[in-house]
């Protein structure tokens, strides 16, 4: 019976000894959902209202109302991530611009903003130095978790490029 007993403790020590040589880094899954927006802007337009500009930069095609840029009663800035990321909670592309309007303010505004108007106001419509899609967000338990071990483990080749 010891012999049993000691027995079953050396094998479970070898198994709890053993370490996986697996890469336990998030993959990327692209199958259809939200996705998981990564970027790095050459300023910080964290507190900006983002719009979103045609392909040749000439006109507003998509902007954001005040109540949009609320998620559960916050302002819906991005998260922080390593390396001096972010990461989008409201939905912007490679074709973001950021306007000289500030996110707190604008959700309390009564002001109603057309898209001329939110163009004229625009500080930057080249912001992005690089923009990735790193997936389904909507696939993964911790977004802001997983996508940092993507970038720490220098795996952003693996998200795709937008910018």
């Amino acid at each position: 019976m010891i012999k049993k007993i000691v027995l079953v403790i050396i094998v479970f020590s070898l198994f709890s000894m053993c370490k996986s040589t697996e890469n336990t880094t998030y993959k990327p899954d692209f199958s259809p959902g939200p996705p998981a927006i990564v970027y790095k802007t050459k300023k910080d337009y964290s507190q900006n209202v983002p719009v979103l500009l045609s392909e040749d930069k000439s006109k507003v095609v998509g902007y954001f109302g005040p109540k949009d840029l609320i998620r559960s009663g916050e302002l819906a800035t991005p998260s922080t991530l390593e390396k001096g990321y972010l990461l989008d909670n409201i939905g912007i592309n490679q074709n973001v611009a950021y306007t000289s309007l500030n996110l707190e303010n604008y959700t309390k505004s009564m002001q109603v903003f057309t898209a001329d108007k939110l163009f004229e106001l625009i500080i930057d419509n080249d912001p992005l130095i690089n923009m990735y899609n790193c997936g389904n967000r909507g696939k993964m338990i911790n977004p802001e978790e997983q996508i940092n071990e993507i970038i720490l483990n220098n795996k952003l080749k693996d998200c795709k490029k937008l910018k």
